[in-house]
């Protein structure tokens, strides 16, 4: 199941603490709803046995995007990459190129450039002739020679003259991009890159993820990137799709799926969303109901949540949920909802002085602080409250018992819990 984008303004957030790599502004907005589809999946299935690897799904990726599939070990992408790529062949449903149904077709003549995990380079090859060797199948684009594309390549991934250098030379980042340029080499429709990060240190890693992102960019070829780094699928990708147990839980831009999670995992899985279930017990449309530090415009709708022995006020706007008769129906939060919310981490703000006092204040919680990693400019903090965990950000060193508090505005709902699924969803 496909959550599809939520186009509701974000709230006002105070991120100051954040350590998880934003997108930039530009990454907010999704690539044209003109462009063209590249590649679609249309409830593709692929089953080992009775266990199905990837279930049911569907995705479609518009021409000169960056793509990227993100989620845990054992979630299903690399082998939904190995189905776009033709590697494996789906059990069910359909892969297409533009218009091109590829059942069938095998991985040489489907125009597509691939990148694997250990980059697989010759060593009894040069440079050059790695890069070559994936003009094979094909003659160069445009009217130049092989020694001219191979040339023109290893520009393009900033390794000029090393044409006759031997693989065990080079460094892994700069095996990595030999790798680039000989996917690249017969000029493919669609770049496929399953992890191919992951043997290389933090520091290469960030810097090479850029280069990669900049070389799309400037070729305009549509890509699809595996990770399971979060922080890698948000900092380079025009949308994400979160798989878990073969299925996609969301697909969207990096920032939305950050922000506005639409499923329980989704929240969990991308940063260190807080996560509480609550039954609604009041609804107001009174702007003077929000907290006064908050900001709010006549006609806010507030929801307060009793959630364990505290209550949570959530500034719904105009946000809507799933009327549960398995339509696309919606319909307003109402009194005796069972929602469930999340809190970022950089969204806890720490009062100076814990207080009592404020127990039962909405959206003000005290915590035990269980531990602490100084993560530079940040530290991220681990409390406990009675059986609950929660994470904050913070620059300021922390120990003992802490007042936390979050303003309605940056509560966001994922939506309504029922029988142990969020919308129809774990």
């Amino acid at each position: 199941m496909v959550s599809n984008s939520d186009s509701d303004a974000e709230p006002a957030t105070d991120s100051d603490a954040d350590s998880v790599a934003q997108p930039d502004a530009d990454s907010d907005a999704e690539p044209s709803a003109d462009s063209p589809i590249a590649l679609e999946l249309a409830d593709v299935t692929r089953r080992y046995g009775d266990t199905a690897a990837v279930d049911g799904v569907s995705i479609r990726v518009r021409q000169g995007e960056f793509f990227t599939l993100v989620g845990p070990s054992g979630c299903g992408k690399t082998t939904t990459l190995r189905l776009i790529g033709g590697f494996e062949a789906p059990s069910s449903g359909t892969v297409r190129f533009g218009d091109r149904d590829v059942a069938g077709v095998p991985p040489e003549d489907r125009d597509v450039g691939v990148v694997f995990q250990n980059y697989a380079l010759f060593p009894h090859m040069t440079v050059g002739e790695n890069v070559a060797y994936g003009l094979r199948f094909a003659d160069p684009p445009g009217d130049v020679s092989r020694e001219e594309r191979v040339t023109e390549l290893l520009d393009l991934v900033d390794l000029p003259g090393m044409t006759d250098r031997d693989p065990d030379e080079l460094s892994g980042g700069q095996r990595q991009r030999v790798a680039i340029a000989r996917a690249l080499a017969p000029g493919p429709e669609v770049l496929l890159l399953d992890e191919p990060m992951s043997a290389l240190d933090a520091k290469l890693r960030e810097r090479l993820r850029m280069q990669v992102r900049s070389i799309q960019r400037e070729l305009d070829i549509t890509t699809v990137y595996v990770t399971h780094d979060q922080e890698e699928a948000l900092a380079v990708s025009d949308r994400v799709a979160v798989m878990n147990a073969g299925q996609v839980e969301q697909v969207d831009t990096p920032r939305r799926v950050y922000r506005r999670p639409t499923t329980r995992f989704v929240a969990e899985f991308v940063g260190d969303n807080n996560v509480f279930s609550g039954t609604v017990r009041d609804v107001t449309p009174e702007a003077d109901a929000v907290d006064r530090s908050v900001e709010a415009s006549a006609g806010d709708r507030i929801a307060t949540l009793a959630v364990d022995d505290t209550s949570i006020r959530v500034a719904l706007g105009d946000r809507s949920v799933d009327d549960g008769g398995g339509s696309d129906g919606r319909r307003s939060v109402r009194v005796g909802d069972r929602l469930t919310v999340c809190v970022r981490p950089e969204d806890l703000r720490f009062l100076e002085e814990p207080d009592s006092s404020r127990e039962a204040a909405a959206n003000v919680l005290r915590a035990t602080v269980e531990s602490a990693e100084f993560l530079g400019e940040t530290t991220r903090v681990h409390l406990r409250r009675n059986d609950r965990s929660l994470v904050g950000r913070t620059r300021d060193p922390l120990s003992g018992v802490v007042s936390v508090r979050f303003d309605p505005t940056a509560v966001h709902v994922i939506g309504v819990d029922r029988d142990g699924t969020v919308d129809g969803r774990r």
